[in-house]
């Protein structure tokens, strides 16, 4: 492209219109081209500072002529990327109306990488300012092909970057701990689990010093990054180099290698609410755009906070819905992500007085983009104001959604509460009583029991209540309604009978979590019994709470190697993951059982569930059959299986206790209390 010729010179700048069409800041031929828009715009400077400098070298004013609609473009002849960062200053008027003002320095909403807190937990100086960089987006991906893999398929993964390998046991390199990098190292470990699907907490770059605290000498902070400063670019402290003007190409070969690998990558994102905050905030981005456009506000001018972090991003405005729209087709397009999972969803269905629309623009346009056709959209269908949206996701069959009813009905009938045991059968069976399959088609709900937000796996068979006396709120923070149960003793023990039951509660878990149709999901460290001291929100805490203790891995090798299995069990299976072709046997695709074969009436007090999955497997030109037998009651039961015709027997494949016996002479299955096992039919040889 040939380079166009400067029609000003401003501020010792040789300059030009610039390319309108185009958001953010790029290169062309001999310069740099700015884009930027506000509608309440008076005037617009572009400030240019040398790479870590307090003051700036340059401002120029862009022109009013440079202006078309609300849209100023400018191309700026003699800069190199490596040589600046950049700012943004709007004239407006002020609040009242009455006075012209200029905001404090804004980054780009759409730059590429944000500059000055590289380093994780560090602020370099105390007047400290975000400001914009140039990326050269150059990233070689080759002959890239991804996983794309079916919904129901995957077995996700939730990992936090930094946690998952920032511990010194994590067996990564030194310089690698706690990055993009330590993550890749970790592969082969992925690898041998067997998971298909990493979720990573938010990678947009974040404020993880936003209200850092001391309590009781511990520093606590915005540890897990839930308070985005910039949706476009990575956190910069999560690279393992400093990657000044190529910042993303660490993630990116992340990305590249898990799919290599034939694990996708879907990434938690946060549109519900920004890191500025409310009133008392600081101005850096949004709010010195448009503050009254970006953010949801009352008639009296406070920001609404449906976030509970104190303000709440104005969705389904035309403008930030095309901001959201530009941000998940470039994080598509530019790291070949494959799923984004929508913190707080339920606001991104917010009209801008706060109401819940029944078909929000937003949710819509994401849903039918081409761009974004094949990756995963998965909502957190509630939010702090109290919407809970769980099965009603305005949904298009593109939507998923965090099963928040699994979570909770399963961890009740886990734990042997009376009741559940007609509801244990839905929530496995793919919850079709939520998720209609004619209106959300079958690939609605995301199984899950554990995640950050919550206890570990292992802390929810080890604690009654939470503890989270170290964040510093006097243990009010952080659910009350967790549904666990300590096994007889609160926290940690020595007694090996409550030890071996933890462990098989863990084992329950997994192998009915695993044996359950749809997506399922676990959180990282689960599967070798990590714990987080009974802290249920950890928001806060970058230490040995948050950070996974790789030593639980080597000494729990006897939990990991029954999640390995069970992993690989459900590979193995495709009818425990979804309906197949009817079974050549006649058998029902699903069928609830308790312990007498074809009797699906729970009692009230009933804890014993059977399920039988049936279906023919083209692949293995043969019939896929696989009973799942679980007693939650805390004595031993005995279930009569169903009669298998076409030549089949029972096996015994999976058991969470070694004191379950099968006995083929009756199809006679004894289980101990608290415990499950799983059985498949073989061809009798």
């Amino acid at each position: 492209m040939a380079k166009k010729q400067a029609v000003d010179h401003i501020a010792g700048f040789d300059v030009r219109p610039g390319n309108y069409l185009m958001n953010g800041a790029f290169t062309v031929p001999g310069g740099v081209n700015f884009t930027i828009h506000s509608v309440h715009a008076l005037g617009c400077e572009l400030v240019l500072f040398h790479p870590m400098e307090k003051k700036p070298y340059a401002v120029i004013p862009i022109p009013e002529e440079y202006r078309i609609g609300n849209t100023y473009s400018i191309v700026v002849y003699g800069l190199k990327i490596e040589d600046f960062e950049y700012c943004y200053r709007i004239v407006e008027w002020d609040l009242s109306g009455t006075k012209i003002i200029k905001t404090p320095l804004l980054i780009d909403i759409y730059t590429k990488a944000v500059t000055g807190q590289s380093r994780w937990g560090d602020k370099p100086r105390e007047d400290f300012t975000y400001r914009s960089r140039v990326v050269e987006e150059d990233f070689d991906w080759g002959a890239f092909v991804e996983p794309n893999l079916d919904f129901k398929d995957l077995i996700i993964y939730e990992a936090h970057v930094r946690g998952f390998t920032i511990n010194p046991n994590s067996g990564v390199t030194e310089k690698a701990r706690g990055t993009f990098a330590g993550l890749k190292e970790k592969i082969p470990y992925l690898l041998s689990l067997g998971v298909n699907a990493v979720e990573l907490m938010p990678v947009f770059e974040f404020d993880e010093l936003e209200a850092v605290r001391d309590v009781n000498g511990r520093r606590v902070l915005n540890y897990w990054g839930y308070n985005t400063v910039s949706f476009f670019a990575p956190n910069t402290s999560y690279a393992s180099v400093v990657e000044h003007n190529h910042e993303g190409d660490e993630l990116k070969e992340l990305i590249k290698a898990l799919n290599e690998n034939g694990i996708e990558v879907i990434l938690d994102v946060v549109f519900n609410h920004t890191a500025e905050g409310n009133e008392e905030g600081p101005t850096f981005s949004f709010k010195g755009y448009d503050q009254s456009l970006y953010y949801m506000m009352s008639p009296d001018g406070k920001f609404m906070n449906f976030s509970g972090c104190g303000n709440t991003l104005n969705c389904n405005h035309p403008i930030v819905r095309q901001m959201i729209l530009d941000c998940l087709r470039y994080w598509v397009v530019e790291y070949r992500v494959d799923g984004f999972r929508f913190d707080l969803a339920s606001i991104l269905g917010r009209a801008e007085d706060g109401s819940p629309m029944e078909e929000p623009p937003l949710l819509e346009s994401l849903a039918y983009d081409p761009i974004l056709s094949k990756v995963k959209l998965i909502a957190e269908a509630w939010d702090a104001g109290g919407l809970y949206q769980v099965g009603k996701f305005p949904a298009w069959k593109r939507w998923a959604e965090w099963n928040g009813r699994y979570r909770d009905d399963m961890r009740h009938f886990l734990k042997s509460d009376a009741g559940y045991g007609e509801i244990a059968y839905r929530r496995i069976s793919g919850s079709e009583d939520i998720y209609n399959p004619n209106f959300r088609g079958r690939n609605a709900s995301v199984n899950f029991l554990t995640c950050h937000d919550g206890f570990t796996l292992k802390d929810l068979y080890s604690y009654n209540e939470k503890h989270n006396e170290s964040n510093g709120w006097n243990n009010t923070d952080g659910s009350d309604e967790n549904n666990s149960w300590n096994c007889g003793v609160e926290g940690e023990t020595s007694d090996p009978e409550v030890l071996k039951l933890r462990e098989r509660m863990q084992k329950n878990a997994f192998a009915v979590l695993l044996c359950s149709r749809g997506a399922i999901m676990f959180l990282s460290g689960d599967e070798f019994g990590n714990s987080q001291q009974g802290n249920n929100n950890a928001y806060c805490h970058d230490d040995e709470i948050s950070w996974l203790d790789w030593e639980d891995y080597k000494n729990n090798k006897e939990l990991f190697k029954f999640v390995k299995k069970m992993i690989a069990f459900r590979k193995k299976h495709p009818v425990i993951r979804g309906r197949m072709p009817a079974s050549h046997c006649g058998l029902p695709g699903i069928s609830p059982h308790n312990r007498m074969p074809w009797n699906g009436v729970f009692e009230g007090d009933t804890r014993e569930v059977g399920i039988l999955f049936t279906g023919y497997d083209e692949k293995k030109r043969g019939d896929d059959i696989v009973f799942l037998a679980m007693n939650m009651h805390w004595e031993d039961r005995t279930f009569v299986l169903p009669e298998i015709p076409g030549g089949y027997t029972w096996e015994m494949e999976i058991s969470t206790a070694e004191e379950n016996t099968f006995t083929a002479k009756g199809n006679t299955l004894s289980i101990i209390g608290r415990s499950v096992a799983v059985l498949v039919a073989n061809k009798k040889k």
